[in-house]
């Protein structure tokens, strides 16, 4: 199970070739690509610093403000892309969407394997 949790960067990986393929804007690729590699960095880090945790304050804390810093740095960087050419701004947009979508997905078929199993009474 552990490959699946990579698996948003295989994806990443292989939109590649296709907009060099398809021709549309690399610099939709870079900003796409940037965008999911900052905001997963940051989830990452933020998730440890959570879990090391045992108040429940200070993970509601970290986890609160990551998820809207990280949807913040996205939207702004996917801005920033689009503020130079337009449809590098929409190639990023939908690259980081299509990321996400995998993403979540995995995220959402391993979440039962992440919990440990609970006792069976004897």
């Amino acid at each position: 199970m552990k490959p699946l949790r990579h698996l948003d960067l295989v994806v990443l990986a292989l939109a590649l070739p296709v907009f060099v393929l398809a021709g549309w804007p690399l610099l939709g690729y870079v900003g796409g690509a940037a965008a999911w590699l900052m905001q997963r960095g940051i989830q990452i880090y933020t998730n440890r610093k959570a879990r090391s945790s045992d108040d429940p304050k200070h993970v509601a804390g970290w986890v609160t403000g990551s998820m809207i810093g990280r949807g913040w740095l996205v939207a702004l960087t996917i801005f920033a892309v689009g503020m130079v050419e337009n449809d590098a701004g929409l190639a990023a947009a939908v690259l980081f969407l299509v990321i996400f979508s995998v993403s979540f997905t995995v995220s959402m078929i391993l979440r039962p394997f992440d919990q440990p199993r609970a006792e069976q009474p004897s």
